[in-house]
C-alpha cells in the first residue's frame, strides 16, 4: 500500500503568486510528485516579501518556500524551441498539470490547453486564470484587488460616504485555489481510472463572485428595489481596555443575546435593530453603547462573556501572537517550517491517512528526477462526472458545509441534504426580505443548496435518527458542520458511523475542531477572519480591521471537499471508510499564513494599508465623475505603469514611486470621467482597473453572459433564481446545477420510500412529527392562505 494518499500521482505546476502554487501544494502535502517549472530566472515569488525583508542573493522568501515545500524544480526556458520540446516530454508522462499562463500567452508559447492535451490526452490540464480561458475578458488585465471591485466586494465595505476598502492580502488568489483544486482532483482521480483527461478552466472572477458577497445577484432577482451600500457589520471588532475583540451576530437570537450581555435590553427590544442595515444608519448611538461596555472590560472577560451567551466571539489574530493562542497551542496547530520559519500544518486531520511529512521547498532546478512509481490513486466511480454514482447525507448547515457538499453534488454524487423543520437550517431566515414564506427566500440558502434532495427529520427524536442512521447506512460520504456537542448529541460519533457502515468517509468541520479549550465554541466565517488575522489586513491603517466577509466558508468548505476525495481514494486501496476533521479556523489560517511566516522568518508585522499594496504602485480607489462611484486602478508591472502613463497627461513626469504625487494626478484624472469610461480607457491599454460596481449588478457582465455563468432555474415559490455555476469549466462547459434549491421538506416522501417505508409509514412519521414541510415554530395558516 501507498504511503500517502496521492502516492504516485505525477503533476507539473507552471505558475506564481498564490492560486497555481497552493494548488501545488495541497497535491504535494498529500503524497503527490509535484514538479515546479520555473524559467532560467525563477518563479519571481522566490524575491517576494509583502514586509519589504531583505531576501539575500542566494536565499528564497519564506512565502516562496510555504508555498513550494517538498516540490521539485525545474528549468525550462519556454522560449525556446528546446525548452517546449522538454515541457512536453515531461508532460506525457504527468497526470495532471496546474498552469497559470493568461490565455494568449498559453497559445503563443504553445502550452495552452490543446497543445498540452494532444501530447497526452489522459491529463487532466487545469488553468488557472482571471476571467477564464475564453469570454470577451479572457485575455483582460486584473488582479486580487480589480476582480475584488468587479465582483462588488469593495463597495459594500465601508461606511456611506466615504472610500470603501478592498481585502487585504491576495485572498482571492487563495479562493481560485480552493474552489477549483476539488475539481481537479476528482477529475484526475476519475482520469486515472477511465483514461480521459480534461481541460478544468478555472476563473478567479467567477470563484470570487461565490466567495466575496453573499449571492447578491440573487438579492437582486428577489428584491430589486433594494440596492445595498457600504456597511460595517455591527457589532464586529470593538474595542477591549486591552486590545481589540470580535463579535459575530448573525443570528437575532445573537444580536439579542449580545444586547443583553452589555446591559442594553432596550436595543434588543427595539425591531429596528435587528438589522444590519439599521444598525449601521444608527452607527454612532449603536457604538456608543457597545463601547462604553466592551472598554471597561478586558479580551479575555468579554471572550468568556460571550462564550457563555453561545456568541461567536474570539480575540484578534496577527501575526506576532497568532501562533501562542492557547487553543492553536493545544492542537498543534503551527508547525516549523524545514527553513525555521512558523507555519499552519495542513488543515485537515484523518483518522488513517498519512500525509506527507513537510519538506524543504527545492532550489531553482533543484532535484527533479522521477520517483519510484506506485500504481496512482483513483476512485472505483463510472459515469459522465467524475464522482457519479456517490451517495452524500448532507448534516451542514449556513454556509461551509452546504457549499462544499454541493461541490461534490455538481461533480456528480447523489446528494441527500437533511434538515430539521423543528430548527431549519439557520440560513433559511438571511435574507433581511419580508415575504410570504420567508424561510423560502434567502439568497444564501439557495446559491449554496441548489440542485439538492433534501429530507425534513427531527433528529432531537429517536425516531427521526433512525431513519437517519438508515441513510447512513448506504451513504459513501457523511458531511456535517456542527458544534461537536450537537453532532455527537444526536449519538452520531464515529464510532457509531463505522457500526453503520465501514466505508462511509465522516467528515467534520466543526469552527475550533474537535479537541481543545475552543471545542465547543461556534463561530461563522467572520469569527474565523477575526481570529486568524485576516482582518487585520482589512481597512484603514488608522481604523479597526475590518472583516473580509465570507471568503472563509468557501475556502474551507472546499478543503474539507479536497480531503473528503483523499479519503474516497485511500478507501480504494484499504475498502474502508475514514474520519476526517477540517476545521473552519484551520481553512482561515492558511489563507493568512503569510502573517505568522513574515513575522517569523523576518520579525515584520503585517497589517492594513487601506487600499494600497506592497505587490502594486499606485494602487487605490480614486472617485470618479459621480460621487458614489469609484474606480479601482492596480499598477504590479512596469509595461503596465508605462501605458497608464500614456493615458494619463502628468504622469509621465513623475516618479512612480512618489505616491502623493501620482495618487492626486490619478484622482484629478478620474474625476473627470465616469467610472465605466475611466476603467475602459485603462484596461484597453493593459492596466488592470474597473469600477467598483454594487454586487446587485455584479452578474451583469458580457464575459458572465457568454460563458454562461449564471443558471436560472424556476423555485415554486421564488420564481426564476439566478444560480451561479461553480467557478470552472469542464472541457468548454460549466457543470449543471441541476434545479433550484429545494422547499423546505420537499423531497422527504420519495426519500423515505427509496429507504423502505411505505406510504402509511411516511403518513404516520409525519403526523407524528418526525418529519414535516412546515416550521415548526410558525403557525400554519390554511392551505390556501399558505398558497
Amino acid at each position: 500500500m501507498s504511503d500517502h494518499p496521492l502516492s504516485g500521482l505525477k503533476v507539473i505546476e507552471m505558475g506564481s503568486r498564490v492560486a497555481a502554487p497552493y494548488v501545488g501544494k495541497l497535491f504535494t502535502d498529500a503524497g503527490a510528485h509535484v514538479v515546479k517549472v520555473e524559467s532560467p530566472a525563477g518563479d519571481p515569488l522566490r524575491r517576494w516579501s509583502a514586509s519589504g525583508a531583505d531576501i539575500g542573493p542566494d536565499d528564497d522568501g519564506a512565502w516562496f518556500r510555504f508555498l513550494n515545500a517538498g516540490k521539485r524544480s525545474l528549468v525550462v526556458d519556454l522560449a525556446t524551441d528546446e525548452g517546449r520540446r522538454e515541457l512536453l516530454d515531461r508532460v506525457r508522462g504527468a497526470h495532471v498539470v496546474v498552469d497559470d499562463h493568461p490565455p494568449a500567452a498559453a497559445r503563443q508559447l504553445s502550452v495552452d490547453p490543446a497543445s498540452l492535451q494532444a501530447v497526452n490526452s489522459a491529463a487532466v490540464v487545469a488553468s488557472l486564470t482571471p476571467f477564464g480561458s475564453d469570454g470577451p475578458w479572457a485575455d483582460r488585465p486584473a488582479n486580487d484587488f480589480v476582480l475584488q471591485a468587479l465582483v462588488g466586494s469593495t463597495a459594500g465595505r465601508g461606511v456611506p460616504g466615504e472610500e470603501p476598502y478592498a481585502v487585504g492580502g491576495d485572498l482571492g488568489d487563495f479562493v481560485v485555489a480552493a474552489l477549483t483544486a476539488p475539481a481537479i482532483l476528482a477529475s484526475t482521480l476519475h482520469a486515472v481510472r477511465t483514461g480521459r483527461g480534461a481541460h478544468i478552466d478555472g476563473s478567479q472572477y467567477e470563484a470570487m463572485m461565490h466567495a466575496f458577497q453573499t449571492y447578491r445577484p440573487i438579492f437582486d432577482a428577489f428584491a430589486p428595489e433594494r440596492l445595498g451600500g457600504p456597511q460595517i457589520e455591527i457589532p464586529s471588532i470593538e474595542p477591549a481596555s486591552d486590545g481589540l475583540v470580535g463579535f459575530c451576530t448573525l443570528t437575532g437570537q445573537q444580536w439579542q443575546d449580545f444586547c443583553l450581555m452589555i446591559g442594553a435590553p432596550d436595543m434588543a427590544e427595539d425591531p429596528e435593530l435587528a438589522g444590519f442595515g439599521e444598525r449601521m444608519r444608527r452607527r454612532d448611538e449603536v457604538w456608543e453603547r457597545i463601547r462604553s461596555f466592551t472598554t471597561k472590560h478586558t479580551v479575555d472577560e468579554l471572550v468568556a462573556m460571550a462564550t457563555d451567551f453561545r456568541i461567536p466571539v474570539g480575540p484578534i489574530g496577527t501575526g506576532d501572537v497568532i501562533a501562542d493562542i492557547d487553543h492553536f497551542e493545544a492542537r498543534h496547530v503551527f508547525v516549523a517550517n524545514p527553513h525555521g520559519f512558523t507555519q499552519p500544518r495542513p488543515p485537515y486531520h484523518f483518522s488513517d491517512s498519512r500525509l506527507a511529512p513537510l519538506r524543504p521547498a527545492p532550489a531553482l532546478g533543484g532535484d527533479e528526477s522521477d520517483p519510484a512509481d506506485p500504481d496512482p490513486p483513483s476512485l472505483g466511480l463510472s459515469g459522465e462526472r467524475p464522482l457519479s454514482g456517490l451517495r452524500v447525507v448532507d448534516l451542514s448547515a449556513f454556509w461551509a458545509g452546504p457549499i462544499a457538499a454541493n461541490n461534490l453534488r455538481a461533480l456528480g454524487a447523489d446528494v441527500v441534504k437533511v434538515e430539521s423543520h423543528v430548527r431549519l437550517d439557520g440560513m433559511r431566515w438571511a435574507s433581511g426580505l419580508s415575504k410570504p414564506l420567508l424561510w423560502e427566500w434567502s439568497p444564501v440558502y439557495h446559491g449554496a443548496n441548489a440542485g439538492k434532495r433534501v429530507i425534513n427529520l427531527d433528529l432531537a427524536q429517536p425516531r427521526g435518527r433512525e431513519v437517519l442512521e438508515r441513510l447512513i447506512t448506504d451513504a459513501d460520504v457523511v458531511i456535517e458542520n456542527f458544534s461537536p456537542r450537537v453532532t455527537e448529541g444526536w449519538g452520531l460519533t464515529w464510532d457509531r458511523v463505522q457500526q453503520l457502515n465501514e466505508r462511509t468517509v465522516f467528515v467534520r468541520v466543526p469552527a475550533f475542531g474537535l479537541d481543545g479549550p475552543w471545542r465547543d465554541r461556534v463561530g461563522f466565517a467572520m469569527t474565523m477572519e477575526q481570529v486568524s488575522g485576516l482582518a487585520q489586513r482589512t481597512g484603514s491603517p488608522h481604523g479597526p480591521p475590518l472583516v473580509p466577509r465570507g471568503p472563509v466558508d468557501t475556502i474551507a468548505g472546499m478543503h474539507a471537499i479536497f480531503a473528503t476525495l483523499l479519503a474516497l481514494a485511500e478507501r480504494e486501496r484499504t475498502g474502508r471508510g475514514q474520519h476526517v476533521e477540517v476545521p473552519l479556523i484551520e481553512g482561515a489560517l492558511q489563507a493568512a499564513a503569510e502573517q505568522v511566516i513574515e513575522w517569523s522568518a523576518y520579525g515584520n508585522l503585517l497589517t492594513r494599508m487601506g487600499n494600497r499594496s506592497p505587490a502594486a504602485q499606485p494602487q487605490g480607489l480614486y472617485r470618479s465623475r459621480h460621487d458614489d462611484e469609484w474606480l479601482a486602478i492596480s499598477v504590479e508591472t512596469d509595461h503596465q505603469w508605462e501605458a497608464l502613463t500614456a493615458v494619463v497627461a502628468g504622469l509621465a513626469e513623475l516618479g512612480r514611486d512618489d505616491t502623493e504625487a501620482v495618487d492626486a494626478t490619478l484622482a484629478a484624472w478620474a474625476r473627470g470621467l465616469p467610472v465605466e469610461a475611466g476603467a475602459a480607457a485603462l484596461w484597453t491599454v493593459g492596466v488592470p482597473s474597473a469600477p467598483c460596481v454594487h454586487a446587485e449588478h455584479s452578474a451583469r457582465t458580457a464575459q458572465h453572459e457568454q460563458r454562461g455563468f449564471i443558471q436560472w432555474y424556476r423555485h415554486a415559490v421564488a420564481g426564476w433564481v439566478p444560480y451561479s455555476s461553480f467557478p470552472f469549466q469542464i472541457d468548454g462547459r460549466h457543470l449543471p446545477l441541476g434545479g433550484p434549491a429545494p422547499l423546505l421538506g420537499e423531497h422527504t416522501a420519495a426519500v423515505l420510500t427509496e429507504l423502505g417505508y411505505d406510504a402509511d409509514a411516511i403518513d404516520e412519521l409525519a403526523a407524528s412529527g418526525i418529519t414535516g414541510d412546515w416550521p415548526a415554530m410558525v403557525p400554519r395558516p390554511d392551505d390556501d392562505q399558505a398558497g
